[in-house]
């Protein structure tokens, strides 16, 4: 009894299961996923080829996708990408865009800066 305590104390300590303290750090193109799934309200997103940029200035990322199940890298085409006003935290969503569409904080058609600013408040809600 005593052995499966201390087992199950010693799965729990932070030292054995990994604190948040020594999570790696998420990169530009995690964070871009991120972005894209919110927009395109999926939980399913494959990326093909990925391309980051952390530093440049904006940082960003790009990458093919597909939201479909069973696609081939090579046969990804749909992009998207992302800028940040950061390459690490806190990250700060500058832009992204989804083929030739973007989306900013400055946009000037309505619709478009509305959706970046749902995104937007969807990882601040995340704490990014």
């Amino acid at each position: 009894m005593r052995k499966t305590l201390l087992a199950l104390l010693l799965a729990a300590s932070p030292v054995v299961a990994g604190s948040p303290a020594t999570a790696q750090p998420m990169k530009i193109e995690d964070l871009c996923v991120k972005v894209a799934k919110h927009l395109l309200m999926t939980e399913t997103f494959h990326t093909g080829v990925v391309q980051s940029f952390p530093e440049l200035t904006p940082p960003g990322a790009r990458m093919t996708y597909s939201t479909r199940d069973g696609v081939e890298k090579k046969d990804m085409v749909d992009t998207f990408e992302c800028q940040f006003d950061n390459a690490t935290a806190p990250y700060g969503l500058k832009r992204f865009c989804l083929a030739s569409t973007c989306y900013s904080a400055d946009e000037k058609n309505d619709e478009n800066k509305r959706r970046f600013d749902e995104v937007r408040i969807l990882l601040e809600r995340e704490g990014l």
